[in-house]
């Protein structure tokens, strides 16, 4: 399901775009100011952002270069300032389109549609890029690449399976036998010390963020960050 990322500190602003994106067949996250916005951003993928900008914490413009650090995912801008200065400004930070409020919201998802239709007509170049990003720890799923501290990462091709499928789930108690299954698939025919082998593995490679893998004794493992 295409997946939008709406981001206004007006809640009444949000559900109705939630209403009529929901009703136009795409999935809908929201946040609340450019800092959650960019927090999201910087832990999943999205396929288009609908971005306001006079929010608090982080206004829609400095979020948007944050945002153009981590993703080239399209951007729409949301505002109550027509202004041409704005507007020249938000171009210039690459977004794709700009709508003034107060908008129709069948005119907006309209300019929702031309933007993803553009994108993916582009010769598939755009590749929605996913990145994990936590303190000193980075993992960009989209380019298989770890970085430590800011230093790429040197980890054996299952280490980054299972380091994947960790982040991917985190904070979810995962059993042996599910990351079994999922990491070495149905025929696997080893045994759990292979699994904690590779944990101990992993853990080394991590450094000091093997402090986010839990045991869970007599369950398995979890990866615990936001």
């Amino acid at each position: 399901m295409t997946e939008l990322l709406v981001v206004d500190d007006e809640e009444n602003i949000r559900a109705l775009i939630r209403k009529y994106a929901e009703f136009s067949g795409y999935g809908v996250t929201e946040a609340a100011d450019g800092m959650q916005a960019v927090e999201l951003c910087r832990s999943r993928g999205f396929d288009l952002i609908i971005m306001d900008i006079m929010m608090p914490e982080l206004d829609g413009f400095s979020a948007c270069r944050e945002i153009r650090r981590i993703t080239d995912t399209p951007i729409l801008m949301l505002s109550a300032r027509g202004e041409e200065y704005d507007k020249i400004n938000a171009f210039n930070l690459g977004i794709d389109d700009y709508v003034v409020k107060p908008f129709s919201p069948k005119e907006l998802m309209l300019r929702v549609e031309a933007i993803l239709k553009r994108t993916r007509a582009s010769g598939g170049d755009y590749i929605k890029k996913e990145v994990f990003e936590q303190e000193g720890l980075k993992i960009d799923f989209t380019a298989r690449i770890v970085y430590i501290d800011g230093k790429q990462a040197d980890m054996s091709p299952k280490e980054y399976d299972l380091l994947f499928y960790l982040v991917r789930n985190r904070n979810i108690a995962l059993t042996r036998d599910k990351l079994i299954t999922e990491v070495w698939g149905y025929d696997f025919d080893g045994d759990d010390r292979t699994l904690d082998t590779h944990i101990k593995l992993l853990r080394r490679s991590l450094g000091g963020y093997s402090k986010f893998i839990t045991t869970l004794r007599g369950v398995g493992y979890r990866f615990e960050a936001r």
